[in-house]
């Protein structure tokens, strides 16, 4: 399944059907009245989060989303059916903007997440509706309310617990792959991922989701290399996990970039649990090793991980320390959400 994380959508609730006039003809009926039965409500426009989706993709083959117009009374006093709505189906963690992509409409987390984005029209009176004493035979009945249209945008910011961050070609991908199912494609050359992967980690008795970034570059946060989108599925991760390549020369240079434009970003991230680690040591001798990450060290102030996903070092100590903070994290979030106990005297 190809991943896409935007998409603009163009929505347009139902017409409300238009009010009857018609009058009684029956036979043995004398001076029967006005019967003229109102019009149907227009459909709804409603966008819900729903499981087992993780891409936009199916919102680049259909970008018009139009529910049913209501359909018009008839005599006999019959309303008219009102307009099936129409429902936009997207995964967890989708963002829908207006129009002009900053005013966000709804943020739909969780499955069962539903947000109405365009009313139908109401269905207009029959002329039924206007009998009275004084006017016993009125000749006039409301038209439906007109319908609304817009465009949207959709904009999936992935939900998960971990997200691995850093340079193009550091590493990423493979250690996700040493470390889930995911299948991510692993190649020798930089921007080899180009959306972000997910995998399922188990480790003991918890399991995370685990994010794998594309490379960000110098500029990220402004967009180059089409770094805020990339940046946007961070923001909902608990932890992060810096991947820094050891076998680069200026390793604290490399940290101080992902980490700038992590900071300029904003939205969190400058905030968010972090984890350093060097990788890519097994092509290294420890001397190397060693002064690498004597430099992490000095620009970070903390002791880097050294981690080699091709021959497995490091990576059980890195996956139990991003386990406890993923568990952890979820349990303050937990705590927080707890209704304080009622005061009693």
């Amino acid at each position: 399944m190809k991943f896409l994380d935007q998409a603009k959508v163009y929505v347009k609730s139902g017409n409300g059907g238009n009010g009857c006039v018609s009058f009684r003809r029956e036979k043995y009926v004398d001076q029967g009245g006005p019967d003229g039965g109102d019009g149907g409500r227009g459909g709804d426009v409603w966008v819900e989060c729903i499981q087992n989706l993780n891409t936009l993709i199916d919102f680049r083959y259909q970008q018009h989303y139009r529910a049913k117009n209501g359909i018009p009374g008839m005599g006999r006093d019959r309303t008219g059916k009102s307009g099936d709505d129409i429902v936009l189906k997207v995964p967890p963690g989708t963002q829908v903007l207006a129009d002009d992509n900053e005013t966000i409409i709804g943020d739909l987390k969780k499955p069962g997440d539903r947000v109405k984005l365009a009313n139908g029209g109401n269905g207009g009176f029959g002329n039924a509706h206007f009998k009275s004493a004084t006017n016993q035979a009125p000749t006039h009945a409301n038209a439906g309310q007109i319908n609304e249209e817009f465009s949207i945008w959709l904009h999936l910011k992935l939900i998960a617990d971990a997200g691995l961050v850093g340079l193009p070609n550091a590493g990423k991908s493979t250690f996700l792959a040493a470390v889930s199912a995911a299948k991510p494609k692993i190649a020798d050359y930089p921007f080899t991922t180009l959306h972000p992967n997910l995998g399922v980690v188990k480790v003991g008795d918890i399991d995370f989701v685990l994010a794998d970034i594309p490379g960000l570059i110098e500029g990220a946060n402004e967009g180059a290399g089409i770094g805020t989108r990339f940046l946007g599925h961070v923001e909902r991760c608990r932890v992060l996990l810096h991947l820094v390549d050891a076998t680069q020369e200026d390793v604290a240079g490399d940290y101080r970039t992902v980490r700038e434009e992590l900071d300029a970003y904003g939205a969190g991230l400058e905030s968010k649990s972090e984890f350093i680690a060097l990788t890519k040591v097994d092509a290294l001798d420890d001397d190397t090793i060693a002064e690498r990450a004597q430099a992490l060290k000095d620009a970070t102030g903390v002791d880097p991980m050294i981690i080699s996903a091709v021959s497995g070092r490091g990576v059980s100590d890195a996956l139990f320390a991003i386990a406890r903070k993923v568990r952890s994290a979820a349990i303050a979030d937990v705590e927080a959400k707890k209704e304080p106990e009622p005061w009693r005297p």
